[in-house]
């Protein structure tokens, strides 16, 4: 990658090890056995991209972002790391702010899922909220059908930027993807009326009903690029989770395609945008 290119920038990964007693897994994740980090960064070097944003996976590691910061410190450059954060610990706060203090941290993640409260004002959610505002921290949204609850934070901390996770719309695990996998779309769009709202675009490809190059999710990633504006959409492709349904390569070329995408949009959706969002970008340590 030459100083003047942006950089492909993955904004979603997971990597993990083979499950062991010395790391047990809580539970299992679709996916291969193992997704390391050098299988990971081969994955990546295959087909070309930079950097990703890695997300510690919380299916095995729960809120224990051990192996994320291993993998980073064996591969420099080459990832962000955002990491869960449990809204009931009452010391949420203070573990945001020491996450921050870790090198390439770029945000934190909120599961609207498991047990979390329905409550935009819950006070767990408050106390998350309040430490990434204060350590100026991306929050990572993880919110399947739960649109409305984040519309309800944006409005509530209008100065913290949310970044919804997969558009927030259920996906499939296994083939075949579901015949109305983006029925929860205008929930999501309607979320474009906030500023301080970005969406992930990540996963898209395993919602096509169609063989690569996956053409049926140009509508509906069109329609979310035409209401959020290229500048808060990132591509990412939520792998290792998509493993069954598609290959990385495939996860990559069908937004690299040159028929559907401009040169300035592509390069904005599939690198520039996170490295503005997550401040950080791949390169030497």
């Amino acid at each position: 990658m030459s100083e003047k290119q942006t950089p492909i920038i993955d904004a979603q990964v997971h990597a993990y090890e083979r499950d062991h007693p010395g790391r047990p897994w809580a539970a299992v994740l679709t996916g291969p056995p193992s997704a390391n980090g050098a299988e990971m960064v081969a994955a990546m070097d295959a087909v070309g991209v930079d950097g990703a944003i890695l997300v510690s996976a919380y299916t095995m590691y729960r809120y224990d972002p051990s192996f994320a910061l291993e993998v980073c410190a064996e591969h420099p450059g080459r990832f962000g790391l955002v990491t869960p954060f449990d809204a009931a610990d009452p010391e949420v706060g203070d573990k945001v702010s020491d996450w921050a203090a870790k090198k390439d941290t770029v945000g934190v993640r909120l599961l609207l899922t498991h047990g979390i409260s329905d409550d935009a004002g819950d006070e767990g959610i408050s106390r998350l909220l309040d430490a990434a505002q204060r350590q100026d921290l991306p929050v990572n949204v993880y919110c399947t059908q739960r649109h409305e609850q984040v519309a309800q934070i944006a409005r509530q901390f209008p100065d913290v930027s949310l970044v919804v996770d997969h558009m927030g719309l259920v996906q499939p695990f296994h083939p075949p993807a579901p015949e109305g996998g983006w029925a929860d779309l205008p929930k999501l769009l309607a979320l474009a009326a906030y500023d301080n709202v970005t969406v992930k675009i990540s996963g898209a490809g395993t919602l096509s009903r169609e063989a690569f190059p996956f053409l049926d999710i140009r509508d509906p990633v069109s329609r979310i690029l035409d209401s959020f504006g290229v500048a808060r959409c990132m591509w990412g492709t939520d792998w290792t989770r998509a493993v069954e349904l598609l290959s990385y390569e495939q996860g990559v070329e069908a937004f690299r395609q040159d028929d559907w995408l401009s040169d300035s949009d592509r390069a904005a959706l599939m690198g520039g945008n996170a490295q503005r969002i997550y401040s950080w970008s791949p390169g030497a340590p």
